[in-house]
């Protein structure tokens, strides 16, 4: 195993003072338990959005901490789910009176643990609201989840919900963003490579070199199947008809469109594949009127991509819009 890490069992921990050190002017770390807030927080009136999950998936979350996206993240261990006292520490640093979102990945600890936190900030007297995020395509019932996984729709989500937040969007609004977002969504991933966990030392499945698994999960858990090598517009042909097919389109429908790396994909195929993505987004009369490009939710080293397509209307695409400033995603500033 070559990794740029002094011990495996550090890894979160030292990525997270490399965080602060970094970006002061942005978020604020807090250790034992971990999680991340703006360094404006708490907002008084405003509502709170928070999410989280297995660490490994950089940018996700905590590259999503600042102004008009996350008020908090909770980063667990590589690949692990968040705790209850992770979340609950996050929640209560950031409530400003107004109520807690919170946005959940499909997995099953995921899930789990967040409900927990739920119970325990109720208890507290925090109101909060939770979304499961479902959006790949590429399986039902996988490992760790019951259901379809989320996946790249959580960062599309992630940023609808910060931007409705700064508008002054109460929490049951959010919410129904969110769900809405959720619902418009779909995903889905390959792989050429495995990834290698820290602590486990060794790849998380085996592939051979002219192999790709199609429908992967973004902790590497296995797709719809394993073929042969294939071209990039033959590979990009079969993911947009995963796609598109699962959620019917009609010619003018608006998408926001994110092209994203697993973390082992040089950016030059990134634009290689956005090019077969728009030809065929283009012969369907599918508008790409939003993009991302690019590393935003990784699974490690992991060679691959994914395609996520939301369905906007004009109260998406504007909030999508606004301003920006975050660790890893900023515009409009």
């Amino acid at each position: 195993m070559k990794k740029l890490i002094n011990l495996p069992g550090l890894v979160v921990s030292e990525a997270l003072h490399g965080m602060q050190a970094a970006h002061p002017d942005l978020l604020k770390v807090f250790f034992d338990p971990n999680y991340i807030i703006r360094a404006d927080a708490p907002l008084k009136g405003k509502t709170a959005v928070v999410s989280g999950g297995g660490s490994g998936h950089e940018p996700m979350h905590g590259g999503f901490v600042g102004r008009g996206m996350l008020h908090a993240a909770c980063p667990g261990d590589v690949f692990t789910s968040p705790t209850p006292d992770q979340i609950l520490a996050a929640v209560k640093a950031v409530d400003g009176g107004a109520g807690v979102l919170n946005i959940v990945k499909n997995y099953s600890g995921d899930v789990m643990n967040f409900e927990m936190a739920a119970e325990l900030a109720s208890d507290e007297g925090i109101k909060t609201e939770s979304v499961v995020i479902n959006d790949d395509v590429a399986v039902k019932d996988s490992l760790y989840t019951q259901g379809r996984r989320g996946v790249g729709a959580t960062v599309l989500a992630e940023k609808i919900c910060g931007a409705a937040s700064e508008r002054g969007y109460d929490l049951k609004k959010t919410a129904g963003i969110c769900r809405a977002v959720n619902e418009s969504s779909r995903s889905m991933g390959m792989a050429l490579t495995s990834c290698t966990v820290p602590a486990a030392g060794k790849p998380t499945f085996q592939i051979s070199e002219n192999e790709m698994e199609i429908g992967i999960g973004i902790h590497g858990e296995p797709g719809r199947e394993r073929l042969p090598l294939k071209k990039a517009s033959e590979i990009t042909g079969m993911m947009m008809d995963a796609v598109t097919s699962d959620l019917p389109y009609k010619k003018g429908d608006r998408v926001i469109l994110m092209l994203n790396g697993m973390g082992g994909t040089p950016l030059i195929e990134l634009y290689l594949l956005y090019g077969e993505v728009y030809k065929i987004a283009k012969s369907k009369g599918i508008l790409i009127s939003r993009k991302l490009i690019g590393n935003y939710i990784t699974s490690l080293e992991m060679q691959g991509f994914s395609i996520t397509l939301l369905k906007a209307d004009d109260e998406m695409l504007g909030l999508w819009d606004d301003p920006v400033l975050t660790p890893a995603l900023r515009w409009g500033i």
